[in-house]
């Protein structure tokens, strides 16, 4: 591990405070791709087991693709139940950020199999107790630099949607998908002005607007959509 990731790891403090009060499915969850343009807002779900006890996990912002790779391989050995959901692009349009964040956690918490005691989320914001069913739900600010849980969410979330966008940018050359992953940036946007919107462009999100493709303009055509191999997200298919 690079000696920039040893300071200051997160602990299980949080989920052991849960275990102590008899609680025994503690989950941490999650999100990423809020602030894109385009693909999919995803929520990951793990649970995290009492035993054995992972080391290394980092939040995922602080990781190379590679790092990232390489835990979350290790992250879904460990953990005994794991999910990711999807909200694709053309459902943010619909939904709106919260009402997105909403459905994605309920989709990776629908998937999860087990029911949660203890839900811990990343931020100030509970985007979680509709659909965690009788389950506690704490928000954790940082939550990723505090607690295993979250921190092994937010690898799994972002791997999970690094894949889709990298399979994206070959139904879709030339807007960099493979190394934006759907965030703004100037070659997205100079590919934008240029070729308009995909199918997997949000129209309406907030940083979207303002421009000439905020109005329908003819769109690229769509691609099915499908279960990744191996990953229990709830996906909805864009025909």
């Amino acid at each position: 591990m690079r000696p920039s990731l040893r300071r200051n790891p997160p602990g299980l403090a949080l989920e052991r405070e849960a275990w102590a009060a008899g609680c025994e499915v503690v989950v941490g969850v999650d999100e990423v791709g809020r602030g894109s343009w385009a693909g999919p807002l995803t929520v990951a779900a793990v649970v995290v087991p009492r035993t054995p006890r992972i080391t290394g996990v980092r939040d995922s912002k602080l990781l190379t693709p590679a790092e990232r790779e390489a835990l979350y391989a290790r992250v879904v050995a460990w953990s005994p139940a794991w999910a990711v959901g999807h909200v694709e692009a053309h459902e943010c349009d619909v939904l709106g950020m919260s009402g997105a964040q909403r459905l994605a956690a309920g989709r990776a918490l629908g998937a999860l199999g087990v029911g949660a005691d203890v839900v811990l989320v990343d931020g100030n914001w509970d985007f979680v107790s509709g659909a965690a069913g009788g389950a506690q739900v704490r928000t954790v600010v940082k939550g990723d630099a505090v607690s295993v849980g979250i921190a092994a969410a937010s690898v799994v979330a972002k791997v999970t949607r690094d894949r889709r966008m990298s399979d994206d940018a070959e139904e879709f050359p030339g807007y960099d998908f493979h190394r934006n992953k759907g965030y703004p940036c100037p070659r997205h946007r100079v590919a934008l002005a240029g070729m308009g919107p995909t199918s997997v462009h949000r129209r309406s999100w907030a940083s979207m607007q303002g421009e000439w493709w905020s109005s329908p303009p003819p769109m690229l055509p769509a691609r099915p959509d499908a279960h990744a191999a191996g990953d229990p997200a709830q996906l909805t298919l864009i025909t």
